[in-house]
């Protein structure tokens, strides 16, 4: 379909120039020319280099959100969902590592709007993340003399730092090191040894 194909490259274009030069130096008609579009096409799907920015990271996003849902959905016990969900948002924020260091690097450019509209989307799925805790302590499995909210930053904290250390030509792969960090967090949470 080549509508989305002009969406896609244009997203892929910016992503890879705000990567090697970063967004506030990187023009709309860098991004036309490395995408092989012209300027109307862009503006077609993106009204601003603005846009571009919330698009590299709404993907991640918008599928990190529907994965937490399916796990969810799912059921079974408290640990076990924690677990799950644990794994696939290391997962995926490997496999969206260029979006993910791209955006934390530049967010703070973003437009008031846009920024509200990410920080709502991410304490959204803070909020459930934090619910499966409060479950996890309700059934006495995670312990309950932390704030649940120190318990969310200690693993996310571990997931935003990913794009310093993690990578994928590295010794570990993006399973193993999913496994590990949630081994980690769950272990620390834990009131007993399993």
């Amino acid at each position: 379909m080549k509508t989305t194909n002009v969406a896609d490259r244009v997203t892929a274009a910016a992503l890879d120039l705000f990567a090697t030069q970063g967004y506030a130096t990187t023009s709309v008609q860098q991004i036309v020319e490395a995408a092989g579009v012209t300027k109307g096409a862009m503006y077609h799907y993106f009204q601003s280099k603005d846009d571009l920015l919330f698009a590299v990271y709404d993907r991640m996003l918008a599928l990190q959100k529907s994965h937490l849902d399916e796990i969810v959905a799912a059921g079974g016990p408290a640990e076990e969902v924690v677990r799950a969900v644990c794994v696939d948002v290391v997962e995926t924020s490997i496999d969206f590592l260029p979006e993910g260091t791209v955006f934390f690097r530049s967010m703070h450019m973003l437009t008031e709007p846009r920024l509200k509209e990410v920080t709502r989307r991410r304490r959204e799925y803070h909020d459930e993340f934090a619910a499966l805790l409060r479950r996890g302590q309700d059934e006495g499995v995670f312990r309950a003399d932390v704030p649940r909210s120190v318990l969310v930053a200690h693993f996310f904290s571990d997931v935003h730092y990913l794009s310093h250390w993690y990578s994928p030509q590295g010794p570990e792969t993006k399973t193993e090191v999913a496994q590990q960090l949630t081994d980690l967090f769950l272990r620390s949470i834990r009131t007993t040894a399993p």
